[in-house]
């Protein structure tokens, strides 16, 4: 028969953690100021390295292949810690998941010490503390004794007569042998704290919310009388420029200011038009359209040999030869399979191969760089290039926008505002609390004595001496034999 043996010792008992300790220790672990102050010192930290790494534009995010060529670009900047930044997601620092995980457990921290404050806010709001003993008397910072030549019911009527009269809240205890009486103003003031604190919650929550699911394009191409260009980031929209325009500091380089007036459709219904600057963003529900640049633009017509049309557009010149010399557009032919390139001469750049009112057309085949033919065409005029027909329509300019999409915007707002109502709340209406205690002496007086325990307000010591001034010349009024 195999006998039972007892544990010699604790060590030999197997690990017992009650599930109530657990959740115990993690409630201390989020409401300790330690915890939020490290993690608000994390959320500084990858704030820190986002800001300060090259960031990968959103619209290269969406793009494998497009993604590894900006990679390739930035290379040289940061050597051998280019691959190893990309794997840790220090390009997308804000939407990462180190970034999401820091904010979501602070968000958690500030909710948790707000439901740790709020009851004790509540209780010192609804129902204060009226009766204080004698040490809170003895050792308040601000504290003051007289006797009144009074007996306490006539001496309490002129302390509530000053109180009321300085728009305190006042609250009577006389249960006792003594009469205790607690006066209090703004008491909704610490609230303030709660509404920090939400903001903060606000804030974060939307601006993971607009890192999450917002979208952002800042270099949206849009050539004046081109057909409507799709927006993108699931917003259903497309946008067309119906006009530019544009003036010049004397001397006409340096423009001062340019605009666009834009319209932009859904499903082919326009829904909203709008002259567009730089500070005046054309807002169609969360999606927002700034100005943020122009240039040139070549509206060019392309047929094949049996005269249909292939294109009929104006070809923004976004892109910038390696010398600068030339600004460079580039379209699609997918019925021929074929890339096009259209070269003009850079603003005040003069090129004996393309002149003042010419553009060069560079055709290039699939997997091919070098161009299968090249052409420089006059505005106005027709030339073949590679078996089609291209016609230099004329000159145009182009709208560069920016576009944001920001889900999170209305929370970030918000929180704003309470963060604002917060601070007015604390530094503006700080909650100012007293304590009267009356108690017959042996002398069959009242003695008085007044204390607060306001230790963060700095204009209140003095509110206090003129309050305690005016009770005793209140009581003495009130003197009764």
């Amino acid at each position: 028969m195999k006998r039972a043996t007892e544990p010699i010792d604790d060590l030999d008992v197997g690990l017992q953690i009650p599930i109530s300790d657990i959740f115990d220790r993690i409630w201390r672990l989020f409401v300790s100021m330690r915890t939020g102050l490290a993690l608000i010192l994390g959320l500084a930290v990858l704030s820190l390295i986002g800001t300060l790494l090259v960031q990968a534009p959103p619209e290269v995010k969406a793009d494998p292949t497009a993604y590894a060529t900006w990679l390739d670009s930035i290379a040289p900047k940061y050597g051998g810690w280019t691959r190893i930044f990309d794997s840790a997601g220090f390009f997308s620092m804000f939407s990462s998941v180190w970034f999401r995980g820091v904010t979501v457990l602070l968000v958690t921290s500030i909710v948790a010490c707000s439901i740790r404050r709020a009851p004790l806010l509540w209780r010192r709001a609804v129902h204060p503390r009226i009766a204080m003993g004698d040490s809170f008397f003895a050792n308040a910072p601000l504290t003051t004794v007289f006797g009144a030549n009074s007996n306490p019911e006539a001496t309490l009527e002129a302390v509530r007569r000053v109180l009321r009269r300085r728009h305190l809240r006042v609250s009577v205890d006389s249960s006792g042998g003594d009469i205790h009486v607690h006066a209090d103003r703004f008491r909704w003031g610490p609230w303030g704290t709660i509404a920090a604190h939400l903001s903060i919650i606000s804030i974060l929550v939307g601006a993971v919310i607009g890192a999450t699911w917002g979208y952002r394009d800042n270099s949206l191409a849009v050539a004046v009388g081109n057909a409507p260009v799709a927006v993108g980031g699931g917003t259903g929209l497309t946008v067309a420029a119906r006009s530019f325009s544009a003036t010049y500091y004397p001397g006409g380089s340096t423009p001062s200011d340019y605009s666009s007036v834009l319209a932009v459709y859904r499903n082919g219904r326009e829904v909203a038009s709008q002259t567009v600057r730089v500070n005046q963003p054309l807002q169609v529900g969360d999606v927002a359209f700034h100005q943020a640049y122009f240039g040139g633009a070549v509206a060019m017509r392309v047929q094949d040999a049996a005269g249909k049309v292939l294109f009929d557009e104006a070809v923004p010149l976004l892109l910038a030869s390696t010398d600068g010399k030339e600004s460079v557009g580039r379209f699609s032919l997918p019925e021929v399979g074929a890339t096009v390139y259209v070269v003009e001469a850079a603003s005040g750049v003069v090129d004996p191969s393309i002149r003042a009112g010419q553009a060069k057309v560079e055709v290039y085949n699939p997997g091919s760089d070098q161009p299968a033919a090249t052409s420089v065409v006059s505005q106005g005029q027709s030339a073949p290039v590679a078996g089609l027909m291209f016609t230099f329509v004329r000159e145009r300019q182009f709208a560069g926008l920016m576009v944001a999409r920001d889900p999170g915007a209305p929370l970030v707002w918000g929180g704003a505002v309470l963060l604002v109502l917060g601070i007015v709340l604390v530094f503006y209406f700080p909650h100012r609390r007293i304590w009267v205690r009356l108690r017959r002496d042996e002398m069959h007086t009242t003695e008085v004595r007044l204390a607060s325990a306001q230790r963060r307000d700095a204009g209140f010591a003095a509110h206090f001496a003129r309050i305690a001034d005016d009770i005793k010349a209140a009581v003495k009024a009130a003197h009764t034999p």
